[in-house]
């Protein structure tokens, strides 16, 4: 059984670093693609990132574009989000979620997605 255990959210000052985990079992990532998405209070849920583990082919959302990053290395069976100048608009519930994958498919729409984590909340003050 998949399961996506999430960590590493919390409270922090515009312009502070984050990073996000991802602690995925019962599947491997070659073959998969893995997703982050957030969604604040009254929006719906939004692409953050995605990372092809085939290819390890990299898509980011033009909001979090050169602040946020996937690494491609995948040790531990862990997904991380590294967030760098953190900024309030980034405040949300984050999500990881993974799927199935060809061997470059980039995906951003949340639907796309058959596993979730159950978010964590991040938290950015000004």
């Amino acid at each position: 059984q998949v399961q996506l255990v999430q960590s590493g959210g919390g409270l922090v000052q515009a312009g502070d670093s984050l990073t996000l985990s991802c602690a995925v079992s019962g599947r491997t990532f070659t073959g998969y693609a893995t997703g982050w998405f957030r969604q604040a209070p009254g929006k719906e849920r939004e692409f953050v990132a995605t990372i092809n583990w085939n290819s390890r082919g990299t898509l980011y959302a033009d909001s979090v574009k050169g602040r946020f990053t996937i690494p491609g290395d995948n040790a531990a069976s862990t997904v991380y989000l590294h967030m760098n100048n953190l900024k309030p608009e980034d405040t949300a519930v984050y999500y990881c979620a993974t799927r199935l994958a060809t061997a470059t498919g980039l995906f951003q729409l949340p639907t796309s997605y058959d596993k979730w984590g159950q978010g964590t909340q991040v938290t950015v003050s000004s």
